[in-house]
């Protein structure tokens, strides 16, 4: 029989049947050997470095300082401010040593700033100069001590320091308030803008 007239055999090899039963004529010669297929590992990645936070990105940081440095550049500023004192007293007899600085007179000397800055030391008959900004920064860096030192006060600095966050606080609201008043006063009188003053509508 020619190559070409060979009947087509399809052989089954099924070894059960769609019931699930072993099938009696299945091919009894076993099955191939399964080998296992060789999987590559993947490669270990390398360590990402940890990237800075926000916070630390926007800090640009001084070299740290030895204690050596520290305690040296202490000595000369407590000598150098030992002579000056010196130096003042020789010029103005009778003068006594300047007090020492305390937490309590850091307070004053910010909310004495801060008073200024918002034209509190205006001699009478003269326009106030007003820093709001500036006045604006002395408080909120009373509000930044507040917060640094909450629980290492004593109860008269915590209550002094309240004090001055809380007057300091209403000055200011006053003292915008009535430039607000001012220029609106001053402001010319528009369309939609009933006597002059200035409106937040556009």
């Amino acid at each position: 029989m020619s190559e070409q007239n060979k009947p087509f055999v399809i052989t089954d090899r099924r070894k059960f049947t769609l019931d699930g039963e072993p099938r009696p004529d299945a091919d009894p010669s076993p099955e191939r050997e399964q080998r296992p297929v060789e999987v590559a590992a993947a490669p270990t990645p390398e360590p990402v470095p940890a990237q800075p936070t926000q916070a630390e990105s926007d800090l640009d940081l001084p070299p740290a300082l030895t204690d050596e440095q520290v305690s040296q550049s202490k000595l000369a500023y407590e000598q150098t401010a030992d002579r000056l004192d010196t130096a003042i007293r020789a010029a103005n007899p009778g003068m006594d040593h300047m007090p020492e600085m305390t937490f309590d007179r850091l307070i004053q000397s910010v909310y004495m700033t801060a008073i200024m800055q918002m034209g509190g030391s205006t001699p009478e008959g003269e326009q106030p100069r007003v820093d709001l900004m500036g006045a604006r920064q002395s408080v909120d860096m009373l509000a930044v001590l507040s917060e640094k030192t909450k629980g290492n006060l004593s109860e008269a600095e915590s209550r002094l320091l309240e004090s001055a966050l809380f007057e300091l606080r209403m000055a200011f609201l006053e003292v915008t308030q009535a430039l607000a008043r001012s220029a609106a006063a001053k402001a010319p009188a528009g369309p939609g803008v009933p006597g002059g003053r200035p409106s937040i509508v556009r």
